[in-house]
Order: structure tokens, then sequence, then C-alpha cells
């Protein structure tokens, strides 16, 4: 069996691996392994890779999943009137005739039903952004290349960052997972780390979309710091620290 085939039926596993995690609650090896047909040696050598993804703190005899990096189903029905108000913010920014770079998740989704009817060129590794405009004529849409990651509906991997620098885009619109209190924007999944630096090294200009949950949110990964971004769109006003450090950086806040 070819290592890449191997790949494919690890990452599945990990998802599974998971999935069992969220519903069930801590777990065993032992469970793990008669739950999925593969030895306890296997399950083992998958509890470190997740663990040092942050996606699992490994237990005496098992694991229990973190907090964090939730399928885009769930992620999705989560504070969508604060998440549209944001995109309606971001999106006044886009002029017609920009290339637009669109990250994963959510509210970068949300953004993209906003741009629907504009002339504008759409740059995406979210394959939920890309089945909300496949079908609209006016907008010249750029899907990049990569892994799927099926649950969080996403590309990753070295053939998007490659992608990524082969293009050059007007704006730049990241997701994250938390923003810690120096203003570092965060991830969950290490996985998207490269991906987002990329995105932000291909941009003109770099816009932060962020709902006040995500102040500080969650995320064990640094993306960027604040002096790598331009705007940041929320829906509501941060803290006076908070601003006082996109301040600092000279960074826009655009919020309620």
């Amino acid at each position: 069996m070819t290592s890449s085939v191997h790949g494919v039926l690890a990452e599945r596993r990990h998802q599974l691996i998971l999935r069992a995690l969220r519903s069930g609650g801590p777990a065993a090896v032992t469970d793990l392994s008669d739950q999925l047909g593969v030895s306890p040696a296997t399950i083992r050598r998958d509890l470190v890779r997740l663990e040092e993804e942050g996606l699992l703190t490994r237990v005496h005899g098992g694991a229990v999943a973190e907090e964090g990096d939730q399928p885009f189903a769930e992620v999705a029905q989560v504070r969508v009137a604060a998440k549209d108000v944001i995109a309606a913010r971001a999106a006044s920014l886009v002029e017609d005739g920009q290339s637009v770079l669109l990250d994963i998740g959510t509210t970068a989704y949300r953004l993209a039903r906003q741009l629907r009817g504009r002339r504008l060129t759409v740059i995406t590794s979210n394959l939920v952004v890309y089945e909300e405009l496949v079908d609209d004529e006016g907008i010249e849409l750029v899907l990049l290349g990569g892994m799927v990651r099926r649950e969080y509906r996403s590309l990753v991997g070295f053939l998007t960052e490659d992608n990524l620098r082969q293009l050059h885009a007007d704006w730049v619109f990241l997701g994250t997972s938390g923003v810690r209190p120096g203003g570092q924007v965060m991830d969950t999944t290490v996985v998207e780390v490269p991906v987002k630096r990329a995105m932000i090294a291909a941009g003109e200009r770099v816009a932060l979309l962020a709902d006040a949950a995500k102040f500080p949110g969650t995320g064990m990964a640094k993306v960027c710091g604040p002096e790598d971004l331009d705007v940041v769109v929320t829906d509501v006003p941060p803290a006076g620290g908070m601003r006082a450090v996109w301040e600092d950086a000279g960074v826009r806040v655009m919020a309620g």
C-alpha cells in the first residue's frame, strides 16, 4: 500500500478518534482499538500525533478531546447574527474589480454570501465558499489545491501553500480561533497555520474577522502578530487594552 493511501486512512482514523472522544468523553486505547479495528500500537501513534496538533490530551491508558477545533457544521450554527454583522462590514472594504482571498471557516463563508453579485476575483481554500459562489458568473473563482479536510470543509498542505505563493490578492480575510491579549492571532490546528501564513504573504492588505467570542478564544498555535494586520473587523468594540494594542500597531478596528 502506498504512503499516500496510508495517509488518507490515518486521517480518517484521526477523525473517528476525535468524534468518539467528543461524543463519548475520555476513552481508553483498548476501546479505541476495538472500535476502529487496528492495533493498540497504531492508536497510540495516532494519539501522539493528535496531541502534537493540539486536538487531544493523552491521559493514562487513553485520551480526552480538547475543546476548540470543531467540525464546520457545528461551528456554522454558532453566533450567526454576529458573523453576518462582521461579514457586512468586511464586504464594505472591497471595491468592485478587486481580488479577495478568503480563509477557511464560517465567518469567511458568511462574507462570501455578502459578495454575491459583485464583480470580483475570489480565491479560497474554503470548500463552502466555493459552493456558495460557484454559480455566480460575475465572480472569477479560484479554488486552491491541497488535501481535503472533509469535516472542516477546507484544503490544506504543501499544494495549498505552493498555490498561494503564485498569487497576489488585494484583500485577505482571515479567520481565527482566538486572539491573545497581546494581539497574537491563534489557531487550534497546527496544520492550518502554514496556509494562513501563506495567505498573509499573498495579500496587499489583511483583515482579521473575529467575533467577540474570539477575545481571547482558543488556540495553541500562533498565526501572526498585530503587525501583520491592516484591519480587525468585529461585532463588539474590544476592551481598552486590546484596542490600544491594535492602535499601537497601526491596525484599523471596525466594530459596533
